[in-house]
């Protein structure tokens, strides 16, 4: 029988990716991921001896593969061929099947201050998968507003830097603790009024979260997806604690009388910059 030496593999043509979940109630686009490699390291990364240079070594890490599985799951996809070095030797010397579309567009929002370092590794991560010019990071600025018992009633923005609309691009928002929602839901407002364009996406991305943050971020932006490695709901009733997260959602409390995440890690943004104000 005569041989095609053009034939092409097929197999990989329509990928159907799957992200490994831990069980909730929470919704569909939010990815609570259980993975072995990254709770170990983030259980490292949170323990009381852990300080830097080691710190930021573990939140690159971290970020490194948690961003894998939202690129994964959230970037566009295209099917290509692309020659082998065995090409010179045989028509088949080709692979044909489905990749992280480079045509996409994406926008990473550095946070100051715990989230500018994970939101540089995006920036880069993206930067290499996709075509550059279609990659950009955007820069806020803001901080936590309490009131005088110390619980955080909100976050002030004192200022940016944003490189143009986001009509069409995946937002990407990479903060390694997602406590109350106060940040991430005061920099999406920023977008809304005074960015041009809507989105494709919003994607959030942290190491922890809390579902206090979860039901906060869902309320005002039911669309967005979220990915974290842990979820932190360690004040709640411990029959709360035996069910699936997500079951008695209005009795889940992840956050203390400072809105400090339980069991957390302490301050993050202190312990990536050395600076405890």
């Amino acid at each position: 029988m005569a041989r095609n030496d053009h034939a092409e593999e097929r197999a990989y043509e329509r990928l159907e990716h799957r992200l490994c979940e831990l069980p909730h109630r929470y919704g569909p686009s939010v990815h609570i991921l259980p993975d072995p490699f990254l709770l170990t390291h983030l259980a490292r990364l949170c323990a009381p001896e852990t300080v830097q240079p080691e710190f930021n070594e573990l939140i690159e890490v971290c970020y490194r593969h948690l961003l894998v599985h939202s690129f994964n799951h959230e970037l566009p996809r295209a099917c290509q061929s692309a020659d082998t070095r065995m090409i010179e030797y045989t028509p088949r010397g080709r692979f044909r099947g489905e990749v992280i579309d480079p045509s996409a567009s994406a926008v990473t929002v550095a946070i100051a201050r715990a989230g500018t370092f994970p939101s540089h590794i995006c920036y880069d991560m993206l930067n290499r998968i996709l075509r550059p010019e279609n990659v950009r990071q955007d820069h806020v600025i803001l901080n936590r507003v309490t009131d005088p018992a110390g619980r955080v009633t909100g976050a002030q923005m004192h200022g940016g830097k944003v490189g143009g609309p986001v009509g069409g691009k995946i937002l990407f928002l990479p903060d390694p603790m997602a406590a109350t929602g106060a940040s991430i839901l005061r920099v999406l407002e920023h977008y809304r009024r005074e960015v041009a364009g809507v989105p494709a996406k919003i994607v959030t991305v942290h190491l922890i979260a809390t579902p206090e943050f979860i039901r906060a971020v869902k309320a005002e932006w039911p669309a967005a997806a979220i990915y974290a490695v842990r979820l932190d709901r360690g004040l709640s009733d411990p029959d709360v604690l035996a069910t699936v997260p997500g079951t008695h959602w209005d009795r889940e409390f992840g956050l203390d009388e400072r809105q400090y995440i339980v069991p957390g890690g302490g301050g993050f943004g202190e312990i990536l910059n050395n600076a405890y104000v």
